[in-house]
């Protein structure tokens, strides 16, 4: 597997095939809209992350990466458990959901599961 880590989530985006960067592109933008002011960096697990200060595992509630065929959406546990009807038909792990970059991405189902992750964040650190 290619490891398409960067310093930068655009630089992340800009390593990855050219067929996914648009793709790529669109779950972060849509993280950017349900979370406008939460921190972007590439330092945990090397890969795109979006965390907020003052919250455990640094804060962090989503990731996005590319394996081929794949763009990936990583939450955190129980996100995927609790959304398990609307991923019928994609690949699933216990934090992360896979669209096929040959398919639109359901972007408002991105969004509704990074909401979902943040309060799984909050609601653990109360």
């Amino acid at each position: 597997m290619k490891n398409y880590s960067a310093k930068n989530v655009e630089q992340y985006i800009e390593n990855c095939p050219k067929d996914a960067q648009d793709e790529l592109r669109k779950i972060r933008a849509a993280i950017l809209e349900i979370a406008p002011d939460a921190t972007e960096r590439t330092d945990y697990f090397e890969i795109p992350g979006y965390s907020y200060a003052g919250y455990d595992y640094n804060g962090m509630f989503a990731w996005f990466s590319f394996k081929k065929p794949n763009v990936r959406l990583h939450v955190r546990p129980p996100v995927i458990q609790e959304h398990k009807k609307e991923l019928e038909g994609f690949a699933t792990t216990t934090s992360i959901v896979s669209f096929p970059i040959n398919k639109e991405i359901p972007i408002p189902l991105v969004k509704k599961l990074v909401k979902a992750s943040i309060k799984v964040m909050k609601d653990k650190s109360s």
